[in-house]
């Protein structure tokens, strides 16, 4: 056989039994392999409810340090994309790869300064990372959320409701006022993450609950509570898409199924390890349980026997990200330079604890999938947030994820006033 053959045939059956491998590596990662309180529901393990006390420790943020950056896992490097930002929660790519960051209500007691309320736009022309232009793109803005352009409307998901805004290609600033297309009940979780479904005929809008566990059956008054919505691009025809969803903020369509997943914030003053917040495709129609039940039918004590009907219709969410994580961020992995590995994959932006004895969270995970569900256990992606654990200090928090135009990961770190950059070492 000519050399040059003998080497195809060889590249080839060793490709082969490196993706074979990799495969079976992937299909046998057993419980044991998954943290405690994280993994799939079905082989989840949970405590009893308050079999630990359940303390408040707050973490107090520093701020970073001159030439202090988080830490990226081993094949990725991480670098400053924007700074001096006033509370970033989310990153949003438009068509011209024009990249917005909200800057929203400002959450921390020791760091009272007044939230922006605004959009802002950053450009990068050279696709280098650092973008040249920095403009504000939005303002007049009620504790802003959600972005989402849909034709030549751009949406933004107020704490109140839905505003759109005519846009045009191009444009830096959007001026004048903006046309409220849906009501929405303000205060408690106060985030209304936006996305239109792949055809771009529906619009869904995540509303978090306004307590911990309805304690005092207001939510159970209003049915666009701690759920997903589903409305027409004009506002009309709104409906409850899924319920019992106690803070989802995160949505992203899986790549390979087009099912709609996201993140949810779970319930607090169980114990350290309850109540685990979750990763789960979004069944339509569906009920996960809050506040009546948790992970399908756990039924919450401070809530027995009031709905036994609802706690037996709760659908158990799909994948648990461990307790007191503060999972608040979503995003498939669609770009092309990371890894194959990374492909069709779940980033998940975790803000971080206050109701645990120790410090979880404060970090981007990454969940792999095969075939439209989750396919191993947590994988840490971006960390070093924590600056002193046992004074409860952290430099910033982690929120959103965004896939980059060039393939990197935008990371708001709201806490930290900043937005940092993922990118695949090359």
């Amino acid at each position: 056989m000519p050399l040059k053959n003998l080497f195809l045939v060889s590249f080839a059956l060793i490709s082969m039994l490196i993706l074979s491998c990799s495969s079976e590596t992937r299909s046998q990662f057993s419980s044991s392999q998954y943290a405690p309180g994280t993994g799939p529901a079905d082989k989840l393990q949970l405590p009893a409810p308050f079999a630990t006390p359940s303390v408040r420790n707050t973490s107090k943020v520093i701020g970073w340090p001159a030439g202090k950056m988080p830490a990226a896992a081993p094949g990725f490097t991480v670098s400053l994309f924007a700074e001096g930002l006033n509370n970033p929660r989310e990153a949003y790519v438009l068509p011209n790869k024009d990249i917005l960051v909200v800057e929203a209500v400002r959450q921390f007691p020791d760091r009272p300064a007044k939230s922006a309320n605004q959009i802002t736009l950053f450009r990068d022309r050279d696709n280098d990372g650092k973008p040249e232009v920095r403009e504000v793109f939005l303002t007049g803005l009620n504790m802003p959320h959600g972005m989402l352009l849909l034709g030549e409307w751009f949406y933004v998901g107020n704490t109140d409701g839905v505003v759109r805004y005519p846009y045009r290609t191009g444009q830096t600033k959007i001026d004048g006022k903006g046309e409220k297309i849906l009501d929405l009940p303000s205060g408690g979780h106060y985030t209304r993450h936006l996305i239109a479904d792949p055809a771009g005929k529906k619009i869904y809008v995540a509303v978090g609950s306004g307590s911990n566990v309805d304690e005092d059956g207001r939510d159970a008054k209003d049915p666009r509570r701690a759920a997903i919505l589903e409305m027409n691009p004009s506002g009309s025809g709104m409906h409850v898409y899924a319920s019992g969803l106690r803070n989802p903020v995160g949505m992203d369509w899986e790549p390979k199924t087009k099912t709609l997943w996201t993140v949810v914030n779970e319930r607090d003053l169980l114990g350290d390890d309850l109540v685990p917040d979750y990763l789960t495709s979004v069944q339509p129609g569906a009920f996960y349980g809050w506040p009546y039940s948790y992970f399908g039918q756990h039924e919450d004590p401070r809530k027995k026997g009031q709905r036994p009907d609802l706690v037996a219709k709760a659908v158990k969410p799909d994948y648990a990200l461990g307790a007191h994580v503060a999972a608040l961020g979503l995003a498939f992995y669609d770009g092309k330079s990371f890894p194959a590995r990374y492909h069709g994959g779940a980033f998940i932006g975790m803000r971080g604890s206050w109701n645990r004895s120790k410090m979880v969270g404060y970090k981007v995970a990454f969940v792999p999938f095969e075939n439209g569900k989750p396919a191993g256990p947590i994988e840490d992606i971006l960390t070093g947030f924590i600056a002193d654990e046992s004074k409860f200090e952290a430099y910033g928090r982690p929120v959103g994820v965004t896939v980059a135009p060039d393939g990197s990961l935008l990371v708001a770190d709201d806490a930290g006033g900043k937005v940092w950059r993922v990118s695949a070492k090359r």
